[in-house]
């Protein structure tokens, strides 16, 4: 079963910033558009960002917008999500994913059902 494996997450005042990071040793990532997601408790999950194969196409949820940045390093094999400004209410577990191989990965969008291959979380926790 393929493994993703994200870091970054952790306990930061409002106003902070984290930087996840999501990789694997199973897949190489620079084939496939990539994303992240998140959930709060409570709520269902919700796309943040992805990002297509190439780097020159990302989507930004509202939310997000201006505070988080995707970026993706095909050298490392690694997806990375810059956020700053964090608030209370990006409390969350994080989650990387894959898209499908069956779309060609030109084109992203931040809709889960896009998605085959998923992380286990990370928990991000914005309190003071």
């Amino acid at each position: 079963q393929l493994q993703l494996e994200e870091s970054g997450g952790g306990l930061v005042e409002p106003g902070g910033s984290l930087r996840l990071a999501c990789t694997t040793s199973q897949l190489t990532l620079e084939w496939y558009a990539l994303a992240w997601f998140r959930q709060a408790p409570g709520k269902e999950r919700e796309g943040i960002a992805c990002i297509n194969t190439s780097g020159q196409m990302t989507v930004y949820a509202d939310a997000v917008k201006g505070r988080f940045t995707i970026t993706r390093d095909t050298a490392k094999n690694t997806l990375y999500l810059h956020m700053n400004g964090l608030e209370s209410e990006d409390t969350a577990v994080f989650y990387c994913a894959v898209q499908s191989p069956y779309l060609n990965g030109a084109k992203c969008t931040i809709r889960p059902e896009e998605y085959s291959y998923w992380g286990q979380g990370t928990q991000v926790t914005v309190s003071l």
